[in-house]
């Protein structure tokens, strides 16, 4: 049975189609530049060279056409026919307060994503575009929707509720919703079984720090708080998004510049964070480059990001109590070595002991790594998120009529023997370089829950 995984951006999509029997991921790429011109696919298929191929992609519904065409060419695809998909599954950013869990799309589904879309006009229309497409190109097959904010709906009113006039939050929704959810979830059952532990056991602050990042307060296996707010655009420093700050000061520059509402959450969401600091990077590597070239405005956007980061678990931990881990994920929680080290530093009192050496030899996306030093009370774990493997177990279990919310349901990640099989040979591989990596592996704590 193969699954098809869209993840449709503002101008962009990404894809995966998986092998449930074999369970392994047969093809993954995405389509760039959709709806801006000069798009083009890269096409990739484990074992082979990478195909990249220009394409006039005016909208989302040609460019996924563009992807199960690839899909099944005689030359270069992996299956012969469109028949052979099972299920297509969505990643929709923002369910509001109607969607816990995942879903089966029907016509009553859609219209209550759309309804939500004022809440994320930059990625709910796209997620939208992605599923009518699919609809039409596969008219007969399952289309299944994955929720972003369904993870943080376990939030408590008093995390939730900003103290905003009640009546914003009544008639308008305006509350916290978090996001990230899907990378989160799993790492979360992923730390359990590091630990040994019954999910619904665990405290954990978890950090998915890319160019969006989200912190989230885990208390006995759900989300209880997390970073971003109404929109992606609150809490920590992201790379082109303000984070945390006074809303006056927007007001007082809206009536200084004369701005409009447009003009102002173009320059909060694209022209803040680390780009706003240093005027040039948005990249965490090229901030580091910059700052070991000199560069005062990068060490200053670096010193912002990594103070707010520390300032966010040192919160998340007042508000669970006890912690038992601490998790870092996505592209720069897992490879940025110098981040971890200043978020962390000085939180030794709270328990929270890195190893430096361990910390500085961290650099892979193929396994879960453990950082801590031998005495740290709270275990520091580096575990690389995979929300494609939560897209495809939900959309079968739902076909298979399995399916439940995740403090109901058990993922097949959460078994202590489960591996990934692409990461697993990537590591290998990594490992004949650097064979130090192998000292780092975090180990599955057995004594425990079982």
């Amino acid at each position: 049975m193969f699954i098809l995984s869209l993840n449709c951006g503002s101008s962009s999509v990404k894809y995966l189609l998986y092998d449930w029997d074999k369970k392994r991921a047969i093809s993954k790429g995405i389509v760039e530049r959709v709806t801006i011109g000069k798009s083009f696919i890269v096409h990739q298929v484990p074992g082979k060279k990478p195909l990249k191929v220009n394409y006039k992609c005016p909208d989302h519904k040609t460019a996924i056409e563009l992807v199960v065409d690839t899909l099944t060419n005689s030359k270069y695809g992996v299956i012969k026919n469109l028949n052979q998909i099972a299920v297509v599954v969505h990643r929709v950013v923002h369910g509001g307060e109607k969607f816990t869990k995942s879903v089966l799309i029907d016509e009553n589904v859609l219209k209550m994503i759309r309804e939500v879309s004022p809440l994320a006009p930059l990625h709910n229309p796209p997620n939208i575009a992605g599923i009518e497409a699919a609809t039409a190109l596969l008219p007969h097959t399952p289309q299944v929707a994955v929720f972003d904010t369904a993870w943080h709906q376990t939030m408590p009113s008093y995390a939730y509720i900003y103290a905003l006039p009640y009546e914003w939050y009544k008639e308008y929704g305006i509350r916290r919703y978090g996001f990230h959810g899907t990378s989160l979830l799993y790492v979360a059952k992923r730390a359990a079984v590091l630990l040994g532990k019954d999910p619904f056991q665990c405290n954990l602050v978890s950090c998915h720090i890319g160019n969006g990042v989200s912190i989230n307060a885990v208390k006995n296996g759900i989300s209880v708080d997390t970073s971003m707010g109404f929109t992606p655009l609150e809490g920590a420093v992201m790379g082109t998004r303000a984070g945390d700050h006074d809303a006056a000061a927007d007001l007082y520059m809206m009536r200084e510049k004369k701005y409009s509402p447009n003009e102002m959450d173009d320059i909060l969401n694209k022209k803040s964070g680390l780009l706003g600091i240093s005027n040039k990077y948005t990249d965490q590597r090229d901030i580091i480059k910059a700052m070991e070239d000199g560069d005062r405005k990068a060490k200053l956007a670096f010193e912002i990001e990594t103070y707010r980061l520390k300032k966010y678990i040192g919160a998340y931990m007042a508000v669970l109590g006890r912690v038992d881990a601490i998790i870092f994920t996505a592209g720069v929680g897992e490879m940025g070595n110098e981040v971890r080290e200043k978020a962390l530093e000085g939180l030794e009192q709270f328990g929270v002991k890195p190893d430096i050496k361990k910390n500085a030899l961290a650099r892979t996306r193929n396994a879960e790594l453990d950082i801590s030093a031998d005495s740290s009370p709270v275990k520091i774990f580096i575990i690389p998120t995979d929300e494609e493997i939560v897209f495809v177990e939900d959309a079968v279990a739902i076909l298979e009529k399995r399916y439940d919310v995740h403090t109901n349901f058990k993922y097949s990640f959460q078994k202590q023997e489960y591996r990934n099989k692409i990461r697993d040979e990537q590591f290998s591989k990594e490992c004949k370089e650097r064979p130090e990596l192998l000292k780092i592996v975090a180990k599955v704590d057995r004594r425990s829950y079982m």
